[in-house]
């Protein structure tokens, strides 16, 4: 999967959303031949290998190429910058997939979690609605939590990037931010805890990489506030306990994705009980083999 290409999407002024394939610090525009995400993923569909073979070959003949740092910037209309791997995808998201997370939701449950405890055994996996484009931000935008929550932490994962025929087309980053005194609280009110503006964070770009087999990497999250670090931790993926296909077939009964989706696998990084996020704060999440997903924290 080295060689796979890392399918982005930015902002250029005056023209707006772009397609791009990242190689090495290089970006390589070829909205040329792929005008939008959605369109490639429906497009995809029974051809998932030359699909992704034909953006290589549109990196290859792009002849519009700049460096990747040219888009480090804040959002704003007039400069160019990252957006989110996603233009009409839901995110979806699993969870208790790790051993952590069944111990830091039960942890966290008024009532001793014994919910979590049974789900993380259950044929059936947790899948639940994360977020519509309009509330996920891509990297260096800002991500929110919730400012009727008091526990507020960042939930990095690696996410499958799927197509409408329920095709693996690759991986991504995602932060799933969660209010935990809310789900705490009581597990019926984890739409609150997971849905709301700015909760979702996906990026930088797509692993184009069809596969049913996890991606052996390592996922790291550093989470600074004023310049130090206040959070450090890390995980391999090796520990997700449900497996691709699994996850899938799931995923997609009695449910459809007419321009395909992605569903972020559950953490497996779970900060201490005490720790909570602040305004400002800056979540880093590093997937080996993907890339770095890095947003502020604000309250929304």
């Amino acid at each position: 999967m080295t060689n796979a290409p890392i399918l982005i999407r930015y902002h250029q002024p005056g023209e707006g959303a772009r397609l791009g394939v990242l190689r090495g610090d290089i970006v390589h525009d070829v909205n040329h031949a792929f005008p939008s995400l959605a369109e490639f993923f429906r497009d995809s569909c029974g051809v998932v290998d030359s699909a992704i073979a034909a953006v290589a070959d549109a990196a290859d003949a792009s002849s519009r190429r700049f460096p990747a740092a040219d888009l480090d910037n804040a959002p704003a209309s007039n400069v160019p910058h990252w957006l989110p791997p996603l233009d009409e995808q839901e995110v979806w998201a699993a969870g208790v997939t790790y051993l952590d997370s069944r111990r830091a939701r039960q942890e966290e449950s008024a009532d001793g979690g014994d919910v979590y405890a049974r789900v993380y055994t259950a044929e059936r996996p947790e899948i639940f609605f994360k977020a519509s484009s309009k509330n996920t931000v891509g990297h260096l935008d800002a991500a929110g939590f919730r400012a009727d929550s008091s526990w507020n932490v960042p939930e990095p994962e690696l996410a499958l990037v799927v197509n409408p025929a329920l095709e693996m087309l690759g991986f991504t980053i995602g932060n799933d931010m969660s209010s935990r005194d809310i789900e705490g609280e009581n597990p019926l009110y984890l739409p609150q805890a997971k849905v709301y503006t700015a909760s979702c964070a996906i990026g930088p770009g797509i692993l184009l990489a069809p596969s049913d087999e996890w991606l052996e990497t390592t996922i790291r999250l550093v989470i600074r506030r004023a310049g130090a670090d206040v959070f450090s931790g890390e995980v391999s993926t090796d520990q997700i306990k449900r497996g691709i296909p699994e996850l899938i077939d799931y995923l997609g009964r009695s449910n459809t994705y007419p321009a395909g989706v992605m569903l972020l696998t559950g953490a497996g990084i779970v900060p201490p009980s005490e720790f909570t996020l602040g305004v400002d704060d800056v979540v880093v999440i590093t997937i080996d083999g993907i890339g770095t997903l890095r947003n502020r924290v604000i309250e929304v």
